[in-house]
């Protein structure tokens, strides 16, 4: 197995549990790969130094980051890793995204990973806005975790954009599919696909009086039902673990996550930036805001990072 080789986990230096590490470490395990344990510290304490020497400016900035390194020496040493190997790498930045993404292209990781956080009276998960740039614009697989047990023979949800006859949305499906079956070996899951479609626009339905809104909706699921069935079947995935139902992606991919409880959901976002990505986001991002499992993110082919 070829796939996720190079690791790498980012250290949360808020929290004592390392669920990324901890998760990195049970991938590393089926997949055979190696870890890289990062972490970004960053002081605003420093920034009130600037009378100090600049001598003294980098002995306390070596302090602050010699300390960080027997925190996350400490860290590794309680978990479970005979055989694995973790290197340690500890960046000085206030821009965590940044160093860890030009991480990933200067050393060509397989996979990035980040625990989320969990907002104790809400139960759900709350995404930082390191997780979305990390999402928007890291090229590898992003797989964001929380503290819970992968179980062997659990389900796998991949997110498909069925039915349509563009080039680059069939590609898409094509590498999350194929990335879900890899993944589903490594962790002994089974790939479920889920695909939405649109229900009847409701201004035609007022507009033009003739037009028959149950007969649209059966085109449309009969439609993508045999779009997804031909899917499926071309990846030797079993129809009874695909799912076509009629909503909004985020609607539907979480509803449906929960019927077959998914320990994992996968899905593909293009990166956006600016505006757009500030004003409108898009539908990867309404989609993981509304989970609460493991979510891994896949960019399409040939994917170029704002950072690169």
């Amino acid at each position: 197995m070829d796939k996720y080789k190079k690791i790498l986990a980012v250290i949360d230096p808020t929290t004592e549990n390392q669920k990324a590490l901890k998760r990195a470490i049970e991938l590393a395990r089926h997949s055979g790969g190696q870890i890289t344990a990062f972490l970004t510290i960053y002081d605003l304490s420093y920034e009130m130094t600037t009378m100090l020497s600049g001598e003294e400016r980098e002995a306390m900035r070596q302090s602050v980051i010699n300390d960080r390194k027997l925190w996350l020496d400490e860290k590794i040493s309680e978990t479970d890793h005979q055989d694995i190997t973790i290197d340690t790498c500890i960046i000085w930045h206030n821009r965590p995204f940044e160093k860890i993404i030009k991480k990933v292209l200067a050393e060509n990781f397989d996979i990035v990973i980040k625990g989320t956080h969990q907002h104790d009276k809400l139960k759900s998960v709350i995404f930082t806005p390191t997780d979305w740039h990390i999402l928007r614009k890291c090229p590898c697989p992003v797989l964001l975790v929380k503290d819970h047990s992968w179980p062997s023979n659990g389900n796998l949800l991949t997110a498909l954009n069925i039915g349509s006859d563009d080039d680059e949305h069939k590609a898409l499906n094509n590498k999350l599919t194929q990335e879900s079956i890899v993944f589903s070996s490594l962790i002994k899951a089974n790939v479920h696909l889920v695909n939405s479609y649109p229900g009847t626009p409701v201004n035609i339905a007022i507009e033009i009086p003739e037009f028959n809104a149950s007969e649209y909706n059966d085109t449309m699921f009969n439609h993508h039902k045999s779009a997804m069935k031909d899917h499926a079947n071309s990846f030797n995935i079993p129809l009874k673990n695909t799912h076509v139902k009629e909503g909004l992606p985020e609607d539907v991919i979480q509803s449906i996550s929960k019927h077959v409880d998914a320990e994992l959901v996968v899905l593909g976002t293009i990166g956006r930036t600016g505006i757009s990505a500030a004003l409108i986001g898009n539908t990867a991002e309404h989609v993981i805001d509304r989970l609460n499992c493991d979510v891994l993110a896949i960019k399409p082919d040939g994917y170029l990072s704002p950072l690169a």
